[in-house]
């Protein structure tokens, strides 16, 4: 890799454009994306800066700018392991303890949240970082989900987008942790992919983008699917097209549509060209509205 980075991030030749008249996505000219970024791109993301580089371009094309949302698992799974505290997982959930959630929060709230708005930093972005409660964004609880005690894992009940609003209009790029609190100040650990979807639907985003480390779904001839709903991707498992590990990503895709209230981009971080100007990915539309929060 190239270590001489330019910190002049270039615009985009032209802005994102995401239809209004789609379901479910806000008529508001300026509705902000949402971005949710984890995995191997936040596990090495000095290796990856030209793909942050083109969230910015895309943050500054956008009308609206951008919401970037981030977990940050397996930096959570090394700090747990080397303080020697086990947490399980059953139904794919981490159990969050008492005895873990300050080192959660280290992480995610801490340092994982800071490398990444210092990297934005040093690209040029004026990057705020945000928690899920702060300003009010985020009104969580501890999950009531599962039929098994979580621990300390919350969920987003409801919320007020008035602050990341706020910093958009003035040019800022919000950077949100999936760390929340409770109504008792106690913090609490959210599914960061949950998080961005609550954050969409409260702030009323005209779209929700999903970055992973696949192009998006492909046909049958290995062609780029632009654009899908439920019953193409119902269709398209059935005939195998959508096999293995896409599987579960099309689905947790349309499920977010439906929560966020706006269609979900599947979409690669290895294309930072393609970020810049949201010609990337598939895109995946809910068929039906959602209520705003059970």
């Amino acid at each position: 890799m190239n270590n001489s980075v330019n910190h002049s991030v270039p615009f985009p030749s032209r802005p994102i454009e995401i239809d209004a008249r789609t379901p479910g996505t806000s008529l508001h000219t300026n509705a902000p994306l949402v971005v949710k970024v984890g995995g191997a791109l936040l596990e090495d993301a000095q290796a990856h800066i030209d793909s942050f580089a083109g969230l910015i371009a895309l943050h500054r094309a956008h009308a609206g700018g951008i919401i970037l949302v981030h977990g940050g698992g397996a930096q959570v799974d090394r700090q747990l392991k080397l303080v020697g505290i086990e947490t399980p997982r059953i139904e794919g959930i981490r159990v969050t303890t008492r005895e873990a959630i300050d080192q959660v929060v280290g992480v995610l709230a801490g340092s994982a949240h800071v490398r990444l708005l210092g990297l934005l930093s040093s690209l040029g972005e004026r990057a705020v970082g945000l928690s899920l409660s702060d300003g009010g964004l985020c009104r969580c609880r501890h999950t009531t989900k599962f039929a098994f005690d979580a621990g300390e894992v919350g969920e987003i009940i409801d919320g007020d987008g008035t602050v990341a609003r706020t910093l958009l209009a003035s040019g800022f790029m919000p950077v949100v942790n999936s760390i929340g609190l409770s109504a008792q100040g106690e913090p609490l650990n959210v599914n960061a992919d949950e998080a961005a979807c609550a954050i969409a639907r409260i702030v009323g985003a005209k779209g929700l983008v999903l970055l992973t480390d696949v192009p998006g779904v492909l046909d049958a001839q290995k062609r780029l699917i632009p654009e899908l709903n439920e019953s193409q991707i119902e269709a398209l498992i059935a005939d195998g097209i959508i096999s293995g590990g896409m599987i579960p990503k099309v689905r947790n895709a349309l499920a977010a549509a439906a929560d966020a209230g706006c269609p979900a981009t599947i979409a690669s971080w290895r294309d930072p060209a393609a970020i810049a100007t949201g010609t990337t990915g598939t895109r995946v539309n809910a068929t039906a509205a959602q209520p705003a929060f059970a």
